[in-house]
Parts: C-alpha cells; sequence; structure tokens
C-alpha cells in the first residue's frame, strides 16, 4: 500500500468540545428543572406527574442530541477522491472533479471547488481550528495536485 493510497481524516477539534459540553449542560438543565416540575401547574387545573418530568428529561436528551449532530462534519481523502460529511449531507467526489481546495481568508471553513463552477463547503476544515484546519488543506491540496499529475 502507497502511501498516498492511504486514507486522511480529518474532523472539527474545537466544535466537538464546544457541542459536547453544550450537550451535557442542557441535558444536565433540562434535568435539573424536571425536579420542579410538581404540584398544581398554577391555574388549579392540572397537576405534573412523573411522566412531565420524564418528558423534560427526554426532550432536553433530544436536544441534547441535535446539538451534538454538529460534531458530525468528516473529510476523508486518498489518492481516488474526496469524501465529505457535513452537518447534513456529504459528497462522495473523484479529484477529477475538484478544480481547486480553497481557504479563504475570511471564510469560517474550507471548500471544494468544482469544475463545473460549484461550491461544496467542508466544515470538518474550520478557521477556529487554527492550524489544524490549515494542515487538512495543505493535505487536500497535495492529494489533488497528486492526482492531477497521475491523471496527466
Amino acid at each position: 500500500m502507497t502511501q498516498s493510497s492511504v486514507p486522511v481524516v480529518y474532523r472539527p477539534r474545537r466544535i466537538r468540545w464546544v457541542a459536547g459540553a453544550a450537550a451535557a449542560a442542557v441535558v444536565i438543565l433540562f434535568t435539573v428543572l424536571s425536579f420542579g416540575l410538581h404540584g398544581s401547574t398554577g391555574d388549579g387545573f392540572g397537576r405534573f406527574e412523573r411522566g412531565d418530568q420524564s418528558a423534560m428529561i427526554g426532550l432536553g436528551v433530544l436536544i441534547g442530541l441535535g446539538i451534538l449532530a454538529f460534531t458530525r462534519p468528516r473529510v476523508s481523502a486518498d489518492a481516488a477522491g474526496v469524501r465529505v460529511r457535513n452537518v447534513v449531507g456529504g459528497y462522495e467526489l473523484p479529484w477529477s472533479v475538484v478544480r481547486a481546495v480553497r481557504f479563504d481568508r475570511n471564510s469560517p471553513w474550507a471548500t471544494l471547488e468544482l469544475h463545473d463552477d460549484e461550491t461544496i463547503s467542508v466544515h470538518a476544515l474550520q478557521a477556529a481550528d487554527r492550524e489544524y484546519a490549515v494542515e487538512g488543506v495543505r493535505t487536500l491540496r497535495a492529494l489533488h495536485r497528486a492526482a492531477a499529475d497521475a491523471a496527466s
């Protein structure tokens, strides 16, 4: 197996820490709030029951899972092509359709510029990750360049 055939994988770093902490905080907050749900609802017509407390905890878990969806982005690439998985959706592209790997100065993440003038965001390489993202973009550019040289 050659070095260029070994896939490289990049996932955002900072957002995983932030999203993990935020998801845990939401679950804890909703759990604590659920313990306050007891007795009358305030208007005298209803009462909070155990099911309401369980539903509040369940809602916190669902919101926490929604927050964790922001840890989903990943990009993997090898000599054959690049696979991008963003928060919603993903792409699998051969290097032959990619014109350039870009990471503009004020952009929040890297992009793949395609030959048909489309762009694909690469949420796995975020500006917030600084050097890690720059290293990822350089690696993708090197793989793209090697694929272009092999094709010609």
